[in-house]
């Protein structure tokens, strides 16, 4: 059992709204992200994630002003990603407020650009984010542009070059798995820890609380993102009264709804439980066991 593991937030953003999807598709706004972002700080998040999942598609990323209104009031690391094209990109994120910045598509496409990155900026700043298919012969593939393009490139054997590239972490992805709440790839997520000497974040499937203590016993994960079980649990307490008109799927704020093989559980009451398995991570203080 690795020791400190990090529990981490996914906020996917589209516009100006949260949002989650299935297989990162049919998104359904769930609120504005800054209410999110500061719930979760409050609730004893060791670091939160920002993804543009639309960011890629329209060749821009629209994240500077809601990474610098975060950053005014959660102190805990921010990494921001989506869009994320060039040396400049990633030094306005850093000075928007953005600790770490995760790098996809472009990484792909130009690879060099993990290794100037880490050079220009450290490599403790530079995430590679993977987004992995499992096909039905058992290969893996990395896809780009938030799950939509296929890039012939194999998972496992990217994870290793990302890695002697000089990125200082991955965030892996199973599209597969990702929103259906039926679990980790935890195949996925074992064969890239065990090939690699950076931590492994792992992200896609959790339903329940036990998911994610499967993830880092079984897959040996380092950290674990998350977005559903602890979003749905968030709702409640972090919808206000905003303007959600600009875009998005609504349906599910307005129907009261939840997604049947989501267990929704708060971050306070997640973390008790790991500790009581035996997994060491940053235990909440009293003030975030009262936000459950």
């Amino acid at each position: 059992m690795k020791p400190g593991i990090r529990i981490i937030p996914r906020l996917d953003i589209k516009g100006p709204n949260l949002v989650k999807g299935i297989h990162l598709e049919g998104l359904r706004v769930l609120g504005k992200p800054h209410r999110f972002a500061r719930y979760y700080y409050e609730s004893g998040a060791d670091e939160l994630i920002y993804m543009d999942v639309v960011a890629s598609l329209y060749g821009r990323n629209s994240l500077l002003e809601v990474v610098e209104q975060t950053s005014r009031d959660i102190f805990i690391p921010l990494t921001v990603g989506g869009g994320v094209r060039s040396l400049e990109d990633i030094r306005s994120l850093l000075r928007a407020g953005a600790d770490k910045v995760s790098l996809n598509t472009m990484a792909i496409r130009n690879p060099d650009l993990i290794r100037q990155a880490a050079h220009a900026f450290g490599s403790s700043t530079i995430v590679v984010s993977i987004e992995a298919i499992r096909h039905e012969d058992g290969t893996y593939e990395a896809y780009t542009d938030n799950g939509r393009e296929s890039t012939g490139v194999e998972a496992f054997q990217w994870a290793q070059r990302v890695c002697e590239l000089g990125a200082g972490e991955i965030l892996l992805t199973s599209i597969n798995n990702e929103g259906t709440g039926n679990g980790f790839d935890l195949e996925l997520v074992r064969r890239v820890a065990a090939s690699v000497p950076i931590p492994v974040i792992a992200c896609g499937g959790a339903g329940r609380l036990e998911h994610v203590a499967e993830v880092i016993g079984a897959g040996q994960a380092d950290a674990v993102a998350i977005a559903s079980i602890l979003h749905y649990a968030a709702v409640e307490h972090c919808f206000g009264d905003d303007d959600f008109s600009a875009e998005g799927n609504l349906e599910y704020l307005k129907s009261g709804q939840k997604f049947s093989r989501i267990q929704p559980v708060s971050l306070p009451i997640l973390k008790s439980r790991l500790m009581d398995q035996g997994i060491s991570c940053r235990p909440c203080s009293t003030k975030e066991a009262a936000c459950v």
